[in-house]
């Protein structure tokens, strides 16, 4: 999730649990311990391709993460021996283990048990949904005004973790619902991502993969019972085959399960997550090699320029997560012509 989320799911946490001792303090100790995961964006570990897939690695691993909580809470009982070690112990672990827990919960994928296992990515919410951050926001409001207002901060807390649990259940709702429609066209053996459209859990987006090609379905609780759209786009194997053995490309393969898309383009071969963004607006591509006459040189995983935005195509946008317009293009939210049929 963002920083702002994060910083206040460790402020109510930290306020909840130590706000009658330590008072409006304690929320900048929770929301500055909450934001410590994130760190790691500081380091460069020589590529882009090697900052996007070690991001949410190390510095997410629940080993990494208790054993740092008892030094924390060792230094911060120290500090503050009124609040005693084994409250000081609880305030550190829940802050800083609470913070890749709920990344997990978004695409992008967070190594949860590194060094050892996948990414891991539930794909419920978005890296930004007001709806949870909201609740958490309002409990430290309260906590500043008139400490502790620990009936705020749990009400926050109750609210934004009941609100993530609609945000898993209402997948499930999604993911029963295209499932029928991607068997009929012949890919019930495909890959399938559900999850959200940006800043909502009401309108969502199904991606199913072959490697021949990319599938994308648009559906909302407020779609009133309207067809689904396939929109497809193909993919390119004979080209990802071509750079299946370069480390680069191994490494995204393995970060991203294989939802990649290659385009070879003047002379660039490049891969595209396409989790992450929509269709036509990818934020993160990279460059894996460069061909010239038929032959293929290795590139250094440099990241490609990131493709603009339509601002116009935010009304209808919101027009979709409504329900008022049935069918909303993905390919062509990147593009003046927006909102044609697919």
């Amino acid at each position: 999730m963002d920083s702002i989320t994060q910083a206040a799911l460790g402020a109510s946490i930290a306020g909840l649990v130590a706000g009658k001792t330590l008072g409006r303090s304690v929320l900048l100790t929770g929301a500055l311990l909450a934001t410590l995961p994130d760190l790691d964006v500081v380091i460069d570990y020589g590529t882009a391709v090697a900052n996007f897939t070690q991001h949410r690695g190390f510095s997410h691993s629940l080993f990494v993460l208790a054993p740092l909580s008892l030094l924390f809470a060792t230094l911060l009982w120290r500090w503050r021996p009124n609040l005693g070690f084994q409250r000081w112990l609880l305030l550190t672990a829940l802050v800083l283990m609470t913070h890749p827990l709920l990344d997990t919960f978004t695409t992008y994928g967070t190594q949860l048990f590194w060094p050892v296992g996948r990414p891991l990515a539930i794909s419920s919410i978005f890296i930004i949904d007001p709806l949870y951050t909201l609740p958490l926001l309002a409990g430290c409001l309260a906590f500043l005004v008139r400490p502790p207002a620990l009936r705020a901060i749990t009400a926050g807390l109750f609210l934004s973790t009941g609100y993530l649990g609609w945000s898993f259940a209402a997948q499930q709702v999604i993911t029963e619902r295209v499932q029928p429609a991607l068997a009929e066209a012949g890919l019930s053996d495909a890959r399938l991502l559900v999850q959200p459209m940006p800043f909502n859990t009401v309108l969502w987006r199904a991606t199913a993969i072959t490697d021949q090609q990319r599938v994308e379905i648009v559906t909302g609780f407020l779609d009133h019972g309207a067809p689904l759209t396939l929109e497809y786009f193909p993919r390119q194997p004979k080209l990802a085959n071509s750079v299946s053995q370069l480390p680069e490309t191994r490494r995204l393969e393995w970060f991203t399960r294989g939802f990649l898309d290659y385009r070879a383009t003047n002379g660039k071969i490049t891969a595209t997550d396409v989790r992450l963004g929509i269709p036509g607006a990818h934020p993160f591509s990279f460059v894996l090699a460069y061909e010239q006459d038929g032959r293929l040189t290795p590139a250094d995983g440099e990241r490609a320029p990131r493709p603009a935005i339509n601002t116009g195509a935010l009304p209808l946008l919101w027009a979709r997560t409504t329900g008022a317009i049935p069918v909303l293009c993905l390919a062509s939210l990147a593009t003046p012509a927006i909102g044609e049929e697919c």
